[in-house]
Formats: C-alpha cells, structure tokens, sequence
C-alpha cells in the first residue's frame, strides 16, 4: 500500500494547500514567471478534456482512456516552461502537455477510438506522438538530443537558436532497460534533455515503494547527472523547477532528472479497477492536495495581488470549459474512418516496391469483402 505522508515529505513546494505562496528565488520572475491566471485556466480546461474523454469511452465512443486527473499541475507547469524550438516526447497521459503546445484534444481522442495512429503532425508543434510502449520515448528523446548537439543547436549563446528536448515518463517506466539506457547516453554524452517523471505513485497496480528503495530522483546521481524533487501537485514550483532544467540544458549543461511527486487519482486506463488494489482513503487525501483548488485558493485571495480572480473570470472560464467539451463530443463522432491503405502510405517516407505489392493485394481484398456484403 502506497504511503502517502512518505510521499510528500521532501519534494520542493511554494504553494501551499490553502493557497499561501511562499517567495523563492528559484521561482521565475519578470517575462519568465508563470502567467497564473494562464495556468489555472489550462488546468481546468485539461480536467474537462480528461472528464469528457471518460465519458466518451463508456458511452462506447472511446476503446479506453488514460486519465490524468491529479497530475494537471505537473504538467501545466512544464507546459509552460517550453520554448517554441524545444522538443517533446510525451507517453500517452500528457493531455495537459498536449493543451499547452496547441494540438486539438479531438486529435487525441482518435488514437483511443482506433481511427489513428497520432493525428497531428509533430513536426508542427515540435511535440510527438503518444508512446504506447512503456519507456521507449525516453530512448528517442535522447536520440533526438544527440541530433541537437551534431545540429549545433545547443549552448550557441543565442536563447532564440538553443534547443531542449524534454520527455515525460511515469514511476513505471523506472524499472524498464530502455528508461535507464536512455540515462546511461544522456550523461555519457551530456546531451541536452530533461527527463520529466510523474511519480503518481502507482505503476497501474504496483506501488512505487515495490520498484524503488529510495525517491527516483535520488537515482540521478547514479548516473552523473542532476535530479530534483519538487511537488507536482505545486503548477508553480513545477513551472520552476522546470525552466531552470529546460535553461540548463540549451546551454549545454546536459540532462536533468525531475521527479514531480503527485497522484494519479483515476483508475490507470478505464479498464482498470483502482480499488482492487488501493484504498478510496488514499484517494481522499490527495484530493485534498488537488492542484487547480490549490492555486483557485491563491488567485482568488488579496494575496495575487493584480493576478486575482473574480467571479467574472470563473464564469467565463466555466463557459469556455463546456464549449470545449462540446466540440469533444462532437469532433470525436466525426473522426474518420482511416482508408485501408493508410497503413502502408504512412509507414514509409516513400513506398517501396514490396510494401506497395502488400498494399495493392491488401486492396483487393478488401475490395471484394465489399462486394460480397452488396
């Protein structure tokens, strides 16, 4: 069973439960600083994607869905600390990652429904692919560092040509060879990349005590780069931590392993029973650390200052969350059924010969399917 006073104790934290901010230095200032009011709106509009999808999927519109309630401070914050040129490497829980950097929920939503393999392009918006396959993306991030620094797009000096890349994973990818492999490069060749992991403190039904006797990002060390705790339940300490490694890296100071502690408070995908092998008390205390009451505490008290919220700005903001969940709906429903050859014409830049054959005969079946059905 996860302990979760254990799991809050260390982690770096600003803003406090009741909204109290806290005044660091390592908290960004001027043009740097975190847009508060921007963040809290992203986490809102990240918690009604989230809450929306689930309901597509047991309505039957969805084969599954991977929620990320609890985790949207985590990820708004990082969110906002990326550049235009940086490059990111998601799983397949980075919904909020994916609102900040633009992409079109309904987009994620055909990935679930089975009607595609991604549906934006990446080279749009300089964020990939959902990863499937548990710590394969930290591999191709590291890959794609190494491409940075032969591209000589790193430590130049000009913050306008100096790139990062940044991959996300969760607790559970700690335990898979190509996480740590991915380390091992990294420091070798002190590539430019954070790894961002979201320790929600369970791997679907494992706890992270059972894969780890020390808090992951003590495991840096190991390897020969920097690692950083801090409360990813905090958008703001996040958002921090976060600018200070993404900086570091397009500097040329190499990678930096980022543990954000917080809590996955849905079952792991809709398919799964959390309360088979977790407790609702569990869930009811980190409720009570929810991010996005954590910083509405703060922006609606004297203490935002001119960043404070009104009633005003919560209506709006509840307007612009249920016309986002109306185009979910209605976007999902239109998605299109992919062509029979869309395998084939999207595996290669260019066709060969062989796949091409494949494609044809392939077409053919399917064609005379058709015509039994008539």
């Amino acid at each position: 069973m996860s302990d979760p006073d254990k799991a809050v104790q260390a982690p770096w934290s600003v803003l406090a439960r009741d909204g109290r901010l806290t005044q660091d230095p390592r908290v960004p200032s001027g043009e740097a600083a975190l847009d508060l009011r921007a963040a809290l709106r992203d986490m809102v509009l990240a918690r009604r994607i989230d809450t929306e999808a689930i309901a597509l999927q047991r309505q039957g519109e969805l084969g599954l869905w991977p929620s990320l309630l609890g985790q949207e401070g985590a990820q708004v914050g990082v969110g906002h600390a990326v550049r235009p040129r940086d490059v990111v490497f998601p799983t397949y829980r980075e919904h909020a990652v994916a609102w900040t950097q633009g992409v079109d929920p309904v987009n994620l939503l055909g990935l679930f429904r089975g009607t595609t393999m991604g549906g934006w392009d990446p080279r749009e918006r300089n964020f990939n692919l959902y990863s499937i396959v548990i710590g394969a993306q930290n591999l191709h991030a590291v890959g794609y560092a190494m491409g940075l620094v032969r591209d000589g797009a790193v430590a130049t000096g000009d913050p306008d040509h100096d790139r990062a890349v940044l991959v996300f994973f969760g607790d559970g990818a700690l335990s898979e060879g190509e996480t740590n492999e991915a380390f091992v490069w990294a420091a070798a060749m002190n590539l430019p990349v954070v790894f961002f992991c979201q320790n929600n403190q369970w791997a679907i039904s494992s706890p992270f005590e059972t894969q780890s006797r020390v808090p992951a990002a003590e495991r840096a060390s190991g390897f020969g780069f920097p690692g950083v705790r801090v409360d990813g339940n905090d958008v703001i300490a996040a958002h921090a931590v976060a600018v200070e490694a993404l900086e570091r890296a397009r500097q040329g100071g190499g990678p930096t392993f980022i543990e954000a502690v917080t809590y996955r408070r849905s079952p792991h995908t809709t398919s799964d029973d959390d309360l088979r092998y977790r407790s609702s008390a569990e869930n009811d205390y980190w409720a009570q650390r929810d991010p996005i009451d954590r910083l509405r505490a703060h922006l609606t008290s004297a203490e935002a200052g001119n960043a404070r919220i009104d009633e005003t700005f919560l209506a709006d903001l509840q307007a612009e969350s249920d016309a986002l969940a109306e185009h979910l709906r209605v976007g999902c429903r239109q998605l299109p059924v992919p062509a029979p050859s869309a395998p084939f014409v999207n595996t290669l830049t260019e066709i060969t010969p062989e796949l091409k054959r494949q494609m044809e005969q392939h077409l053919a079946f399917v064609a005379a399917g058709e015509e039994d059905k008539a």
